[in-house]
């Protein structure tokens, strides 16, 4: 039988016997050197339809090895800068969204990869379901709903991937960018009926307070937030710098791969600062509405009040990853907290004062209507840190500075049991050496907070903050130690990784190596 050999420019041999009934043979090697084959089987008349669509289709989905960069990317690369230092990873993008893509996904494709890996293999764990599940129901849900710039980014950071010999797909990427609403908004609606005895998802759960005026040393604004999670999480160490094309410079706290912060830390140079915590116990998602990462992205992007900030949230809201955000604008020296709910919405605002998250909702239809969170059970490590955190502010009156912030971050008391921890109370969060653990949480589970971030007024002004990686209170994490002693979690070897004790150090918007 006659052949014929159509051979592309990315090593992709097409091999097709020349009958009626046409065969596409593709062979072509992964970014590991291994040889992979796809077989189609189609009529002679759609063979060049069908040779441009698997070759295309391979493409996507980055199989193919890497090609050399084009003098395009070349170009868009030089406009980005990533250095590391003390645990941290600094990245500076800019352009346009695609570019700025580039860029993200060409600088950081084995973070992303790494990120990537992570999720899919707890997921996978956790629910016995398949990766390829997750993602088309992520597709699905969401891709629709992302608007055309933040999707345009999205692509960019796929395309970087694939430049660089990464194997992840778009749909991978957009996948990871909306975990936290997936995993913890959405799926809890189908769990039962797909994988009923899978845990429930342990949604971040971190400590933050923002205060101003009368509660400041020199009554400017102090904002200081440390992430928890699970430690198998624990990638969140990237600093962002984004010089958009249009819309405001951003400053924030983000894990490799994603366009939101998704801790959430940001500064920005319309003079606005945030973060946020989980609403704990909370229950409704809606499937119609707007992505989370997508809001979050485009109102830190382009808001320049608070008011602004929070009005780009709420439009679309869909209920997933909800947050108590702790905003301040350093141009008004007012503060606010949005406690944003699906469909009650709770909001605050001073010039004189403090409010704090510690993943219990404080408005009361929120707390009542939309969550199943006990707000005084103080066994439970929301209401221990809520407890804690107006301890501190009503001792720390007039004197809050960034010095204060840290140890804040850093403090171990335990207001359930009224000793100083460490424990999964304290609001430096260490689950892993927590033997008392409340209700159906696992004791010594891999979970706490592994970092911190302060900023003040000044610091703000001039798009810098202070950060530590690896806990708030410099305590370092050894996985092999941790392992040993709890060998009950031996299926996160590999997933949870070492965290060395890291000091404070300062980052600003623009700086180099």
């Amino acid at each position: 039988m006659k052949t014929a050999v159509v051979r592309s420019n990315n090593s992709a041999n097409v091999v097709f016997p020349l009958t009626r009934q046409m065969e596409i043979f593709i062979q072509y090697p992964d970014r590991t050197g291994e040889i992979n084959f796809v077989y189609y089987r189609y009529t002679f008349r759609k063979y060049i339809m069908t040779v441009r669509f698997v070759i295309a289709s391979l493409l996507f989905a980055g199989t193919l090895s890497s090609a050399p960069l084009t003098k395009q990317q070349q170009q868009w690369l030089s406009g980005a800068d990533k250095h590391e230092k003390n645990g941290w990873i600094y990245l500076h993008i800019q352009g346009s969204p695609r570019e700025r893509g580039f860029q993200h996904g060409y600088l950081l494709a084995k973070d992303i990869d790494e990120g990537i890996r992570i999720q899919r293999k707890v997921w996978e764990y956790e629910s016995a379901m398949e990766w390829s599940w997750l993602v088309n129901w992520s597709t699905k849900l969401f891709a629709a709903k992302i608007d055309s710039e933040n999707m345009a980014e999205l692509h960019g950071i796929a395309e970087g991937l694939k430049a660089a010999g990464s194997s992840l797909t778009l749909e991978e990427v957009i996948a990871y960018n909306a975990a936290s609403e997936l995993l913890g908004g959405w799926w809890p609606t189908v769990k039962d009926t797909v994988s009923p005895n899978s845990p429930d998802p342990k949604k971040e759960s971190c400590s933050s307070f923002i205060a101003a005026g009368d509660m400041t040393k020199d009554g400017g604004i102090v904002l200081g937030h440390n992430t928890w999670s699970s430690y198998c999480y624990a990638v969140f160490n990237v600093v962002l710098d984004i010089v958009p094309e249009k819309g405001h410079r951003v400053l924030m706290q983000v894990a490799a791969g994603l366009i939101h912060s998704g801790t959430d830390f940001f500064i920005t140079d319309a003079g606005i600062i945030g973060s946020e915590t989980t609403i704990g116990g909370f229950k409704p998602f809606d499937p119609e509405g707007v992505p989370e990462f997508s809001r979050m992205r485009s109102a830190t992007q382009y808001a320049s009040s608070i008011d602004e900030w929070c009005d780009i949230m709420k439009k679309g809201n869909n209920g997933g990853y909800a947050n108590a955000w702790l905003i301040g604008d350093v141009k008004t020296n007012e503060i606010a907290r949005l406690e944003l709910g699906l469909k009650y919405i709770g909001f605050e605002r001073t010039k004189n004062g403090y409010f704090t998250g510690s993943n219990i909702a404080e408005d009361p239809k929120i707390l009542r209507f939309e969550t199943s969170s006990n707000e005084l059970n103080i066994k439970n490590p929301d209401i221990a840190r809520r407890v804690r955190w107006k301890q501190l502010m009503k001792e720390n009156k007039g004197t809050i500075d960034i010095a204060k912030a840290k140890s804040f971050l850093a403090d171990h008391v335990d207001t359930y049991l009224n000793i100083p921890g460490p424990t999964s109370r304290s609001l430096c969060g260490h689950w892993e050496l927590d033997s008392q653990m409340s209700g159906l949480d696992e004791p010594f589970y891999p979970l706490g907070a592994y970092d911190g971030k302060v900023v003040d007024s000044k610091m703000a002004k001039k798009m810098s903050f202070a950060g530590r990686w690896g806990t708030s209170c410099g305590t370092p994490f050894i996985a092999a130690d941790y392992l040993k002693a709890h060998p009950q979690f031996d299926w996160t070897e590999g997933l949870i990784k070492d965290r060395p004790a890291e000091k404070w150090v300062d980052f600003v918007a623009g700086e180099k190596k």
